[in-house]
């Protein structure tokens, strides 16, 4: 008898546990980076850990190039189920609440990527921007930000004297109020438009990404200024799944999404910190002055983006709760009074 119900309890034991285990699923992924970008490959490494971490019982599907959608549309896409997640930015959803340009790019805010995860993980920012991603329907799973932006120009860019009647390619959004503060005229036009306005004059200079892209796209073939190290913008990626979708995975698998994506952003940013110097040190053999803006004119950039902070916070209300998380832990930092 003892042997027949210890059998009986293994074998219920072992019916719980394959019932437990998770069926396979497949996740399908759209991200704006190529797959030959550095970031389109740290993403397809990231997909291979999950696979591998899991098992094999979860698959990511992963689109480039907003291979099915457009970028910005991506996030209804993911809604609307025709993808899972969506993994570009979540500033391109200001339309739907400007309380996204807070979880995009702050502007002027934090100085390096690890401040930014920190105010994500351990300053309360988490909580206040699921509440933003829950109510479109969306789990926000975390971010990845590859470190602050390199302004490129024709002219010198030195300081705040140099923004005054500077015309500039600049993303819509935030950004383009705060310079007009500046007295910069910036222009808001598509990201594939940069290099032919830059080559007609145009425009004298662009806001595009990291001195390390902007050598990839080859802005310093054209001209050469830049701002290095950056302190403008850092604009943050995000993980982003339909919710439905997130619940309907188990514990063990949300698990080891979030842990493969921590590693994937982490790495992020250090191989653009990395790549960032080399390329500062090969641009400055190549002629191109790099320049690195006064505190002075640094706490005045900050100050001009403080206001727009204050104007797009009166927006909306989840607006005005994640401005105020942000601002608390950057006074926990020093980085405002």
């Amino acid at each position: 008898m003892k042997r027949t119900s210890f059998l009986m309890t293994a074998g219920v034991a072992a019916l719980m546990a394959a019932q437990a285990m998770a069926e396979p699923v497949t996740l399908r992924v759209q991200t704006h980076y190529a797959t030959e970008h550095p970031t389109g490959k740290q993403l397809a490494e990231w997909a291979d850990d999950i696979s591998v971490m899991s098992g094999g019982d979860i698959t990511v599907e992963m689109f480039y190039s907003s291979s099915v959608v457009a970028s910005t549309e991506t996030f209804d896409a993911a809604i609307n189920g025709i993808i899972d997640c969506d993994a570009t930015s979540g500033a391109y959803q200001t339309g739907k609440n400007p309380a996204f340009q807070f979880v995009g790019d702050i502007m002027g805010g934090y100085e390096t990527p690890w401040q930014q995860y920190s105010w994500l993980y351990y300053g309360g920012g988490y909580d206040a921007a699921q509440e933003l991603y829950n109510a479109q329907n969306m789990q926000l799973v975390g971010w990845s930000i590859y470190g602050q932006e390199s302004l490129s120009s024709s002219t010198p860019i030195a300081g705040m004297e140099d923004m005054k009647g500077w015309k500039f390619r600049s993303p819509p959004g935030m950004e383009t109020e705060i310079f007009e503060k500046l007295g910069a005229s910036p222009i808001v036009m598509d990201f594939t438009e940069i290099f032919t306005a830059l080559e007609t004059g145009i425009i004298d200079g662009a806001d595009a990404s990291g001195l390390y892209n902007n050598v990839g796209l080859g802005l310093y073939d054209i001209v050469k200024h830049a701002t290095y190290p950056g302190f403008h913008s850092m604009p943050s990626d995000h993980l982003a799944c339909n919710l439905d979708v997130w619940n309907g995975l188990t514990d063990q698998q949300r698990r080891i999404i979030d842990t493969a994506w921590q590693k994937v952003s982490f790495q992020i940013a250090l191989s653009n910190g990395k790549n960032n110097s080399a390329a500062a040190s090969e641009l400055r053999e190549q002629g191109v002055t790099l320049h690195d803006w006064s505190e002075e004119d640094r706490a005045a950039f900050r100050e001009a983006a403080q206001e727009s902070w204050e104007e797009w916070g009166s927006r909306s209300p989840e607006a005005a709760a994640i401005l105020e998380s942000h601002k608390t832990y950057l006074r926990q930092l020093g980085l405002i009074d």
